[in-house]
């Protein structure tokens, strides 16, 4: 099934799952526990990162587990493509692969660009992605967007004048950045939807559960803390157990208040951590 039509069936907001390919030096296999697990939450759709292994161009382990997630489970698969050290010859072959396998949604993304390695420029930005997707092909294509504004902008402004482009392009779904704030995101949408961005947009939320995680993912992204979240990490901090429990609240509480407030999904990042995404499951089920 493509997303635009999960939208369109579906009559409460859409919840669904992001994983991530096993590490080059690992096997295929160490996926499928993760997969086992999650299939019995039910899940609208779940997301493939293009991670390790996945830069031999139409051979991605993405390709791979999406095929398993449809084939094996029977659950709508979105296969996640970037473009920002890929040649439009790299860029068919994955394709013609997604193709080949029955594979109908991809997340168009510009990728992060690396410092040692000298910058293709076939493809310079997400929406150049986006339209030559649409143009190669009968796919449904996502975009990703950014409540606190992409770190390559200079205002939210310009950030949502380059996503109003990936929609006309042809992007007819976003999922957003992760976020702890849920004002920003309520004010990211708010302007996207005065620039004329109509397409459903679902929140993505990632549950923090050690300290080595928040770190990282706000040095990588620029995401803010609430001083409810600062004050949950200066007392669990040092305590694994109790943060990944108050990181899991803290998470279900956001969703909760997303929901209550009309959001068109909910986008969970699992960091391929069943245990953590059936617990918020559990909590916020009976939302969806």
């Amino acid at each position: 099934m493509k997303i635009s039509e999960l939208f369109k069936e579906k009559d409460k907001q859409v919840f669904s799952f992001e994983v991530f390919p096993p590490k080059k030096d690992s096997g295929i296999e160490t996926i499928y526990n993760t997969l086992e697990e999650l299939k019995d939450l039910k899940p609208d759709f779940i997301s493939v990162t293009y991670g390790a292994g996945g830069r031999e161009a139409g051979n991605s382990k993405t390709c791979e587990i999406a095929t398993i997630i449809k084939d094996k489970y029977n659950i709508t698969p979105v296969a996640h493509l970037t473009c920002v050290n890929s040649s439009v010859d790299e860029v068919d072959a994955e394709l013609n692969s997604l193709k080949e396998h029955g594979i109908e949604n991809i997340l168009a993304l510009r990728g992060d660009i690396a410092k040692d390695i000298p910058r293709k420029t076939d493809f310079r930005y997400a929406s150049e992605l986006v339209e030559y997707i649409k143009n190669h092909g009968d796919f449904h294509v996502s975009g990703a967007c950014y409540p606190e504004v992409h770190a390559d902008a200079n205002s939210m402004v310009e950030d949502i004048l380059n996503l109003k482009k990936k929609v006309d392009a042809g992007a007819t779904h976003l999922i957003s950045q992760l976020f702890f704030d849920n004002s920003k995101f309520y004010d990211f949408r708010d302007k996207a939807r005065i620039a004329g961005i109509n397409v459903p947009i679902e929140a993505g939320i990632m549950p923090v559960i050690n300290k080595s995680n928040i770190e990282r993912m706000v040095t990588m992204c620029g995401a803010s803390l609430t001083p409810k979240f600062v004050k949950v990490l200066q007392k669990y901090g040092d305590s694994p157990e109790a943060l990944r429990d108050a990181g899991i609240a803290y998470a279900v509480d956001q969703i909760i208040d997303l929901v209550s407030n009309g959001v068109d999904g909910i986008h969970l990042y699992t960091m391929n951590n069943p245990y953590v995404a059936r617990k918020i499951y559990e909590s916020v089920k009976n939302l969806f």
